[in-house]
């Protein structure tokens, strides 16, 4: 169920008050519920999907207890690699098969040979790419000795399937997650709960008034884009930056928000990803569960940097591979994952990351870099290599750059609002931290006139029809 649905704001009041209803004492009662909740709702999108999360959680919580057990160092790696096999397994078939199915096929073709086998037209189970991602992590920690495998089925499973996550993340490891849900909650935490919610109204602002805003002026252009000026390419190239960002960070602000009401810390996800100096920083701060997950299980088991410089450079362009791979199966997602790990091979070249230029300078590498990872996301948005390449002609194309396609005046008010907003807490947040905290002022008046602006500017201005995150896709 996604979190700025109807139906999710209304039924969650209630599995809130219910969740509380319980004891803390009776701790084994409370995650019997959340999990419960976390499957009902995860089965809401399509009911067989709850049996392969299922199956990931028995496979991973099964190879982990083996593995532990193994005194065996081949014995346990066998049982490893067939875990994670088998683990993979679904993600393979449902988001993978199709797309290497036609890719082989045409490269048969392209040599003369014919030979294709029937494709399959089952819809990818929503949330499979995080889950998948968050067992694997597990798996491989046990099998490292970097945590014990967990003995509760119960604990695990709710670790795998809890609600706020499975979506779109944040990809949680285990040692964060699986201590919170054995430890003995408080019966309720005023604090985290406000903290949570807010949250929550900051993601839903996030989402509502500035991605789901902004995607009209996106879904309007860039499908058509061989209808637009160069110009009106360039401002929607701009504003899917703007639109991705604040879809993703705000449906991960809203997870963390659900998570802390119910008492959980989740893991961080975003820091301003756009005020990066370098394509490197920018991977500091975007999707950060994502990158630490890389960085853990594929940079450094490649060899990370301790090794010669060509092959860290080559650790650096798997990774960024496996990255675009994950995102979706797609040739675009591989270019897009291939244009960063490219880029970062080029600063860590050039030794980017000692210049100093001053004030002036760093602005420049912020702007450099935004564009940068704009032109990487027209890859990321158009359906296929030869639309993201027509649209970066199109914006290279100065000749037909012509005017500025602008939708009605009270959209293009809109979008201009909440682009600022964003824009000002972000910069707020990373350079004047204590200066604009209007919602945790110690004036209770100020505090509440916040929210309740707030609530109200997204209900005036938000677009509540636009359907799903867009990471919820993978």
């Amino acid at each position: 169920m996604i979190f700025n649905s109807f139906n999710f704001l209304v039924i969650f009041p209630l599995l809130f008050l219910l969740y509380y209803a319980i004891p803390a004492r009776l701790q084994r009662l409370r995650n019997v519920y959340l999990l419960a909740v976390s499957y009902l709702l995860y089965m809401n999108f399509k009911p067989a999907y709850a049996v392969i999360l299922l199956g990931v959680t028995a496979v991973t919580y099964a190879a982990a207890r083996i593995v532990e057990k193994r005194e065996n160092p081949a014995g346990g790696k066998r049982i490893l690699t067939a875990g994670v096999l088998l683990a993979l397994l679904p993600l393979l078939v449902f988001k993978y098969y199709n797309f290497i199915n036609a890719s082989c096929t045409e490269l048969l073709s392209a040599a003369g040979l014919r030979f294709e086998l029937p494709g399959l037209n089952w819809a990818v189970p929503v949330g499979i790419s995080f889950f998948t991602f968050q067992a694997l992590s597990y798996l491989w920690d046990v099998y490292y000795g970097k945590m014990k495998a967990e003995r509760n089925f119960l604990h695990y499973a709710l670790y795998v399937s809890f609600f706020p996550s499975i979506v779109s993340g944040p990809i949680n490891k285990a040692s964060l997650i699986l201590p919170q849900i054995k430890a003995l909650r408080p019966y309720f935490d005023y604090s985290k709960a406000v903290a949570g919610l807010k949250c929550m109204l900051w993601g839903m602002f996030m989402k509502v008034v500035v991605a789901d805003r902004v995607a009209l002026y996106v879904d309007t252009v860039l499908p058509r884009y061989e209808n637009y000026s160069g110009l009106s390419c360039f401002a929607a190239s701009l504003l899917y930056s703007v639109q991705i960002y604040a879809d993703f960070a705000g449906y991960s602000l809203m997870a963390i928000g659900v998570g802390r009401v119910l008492g959980f810390e989740l893991a961080e996800n975003f820091r301003r990803p756009y005020l990066s100096y370098s394509v490197t920083d920018f991977w500091r701060r975007w999707h950060i569960s994502l990158s630490t997950w890389l960085k853990d299980y594929v940079y450094i088991p490649l060899g990370g940097s301790r090794c010669s410089r060509l092959r860290n450079y080559w650790n650096i362009i798997v990774t960024f591979l496996v990255s675009g791979i994950w995102h979706g199966a797609n040739w675009t997602f591989i270019v897009w994952g291939l244009w960063h790990g490219v880029f970062q091979v080029v600063e860590k070249a050039l030794n980017q990351q000692k210049c100093c230029y001053g004030a002036f300078g760093k602005t420049l590498k912020i702007v450099i870099t935004f564009l940068l990872v704009n032109f990487a996301w027209i890859f990321f948005r158009m359906p296929t290599l030869g639309d993201a390449c027509g649209v970066i002609g199109r914006i290279f194309d100065f000749s037909g750059w012509g005017g500025l396609y602008l939708p009605e005046k009270t959209n293009t008010l809109f979008i201009v609002m909440g682009v600022v907003m964003l824009a000002v807490k972000d910069l707020a947040d990373e350079y004047r931290p204590d200066g604009l905290r209007l919602m945790d002022s110690r004036h209770t008046v100020v505090r509440w006139a916040a929210y309740l602006s707030l609530t109200v500017l997204i209900l005036l201005t938000g677009v509540f029809d636009a359907g799903q995150f867009i990471y919820a896709n993978f």
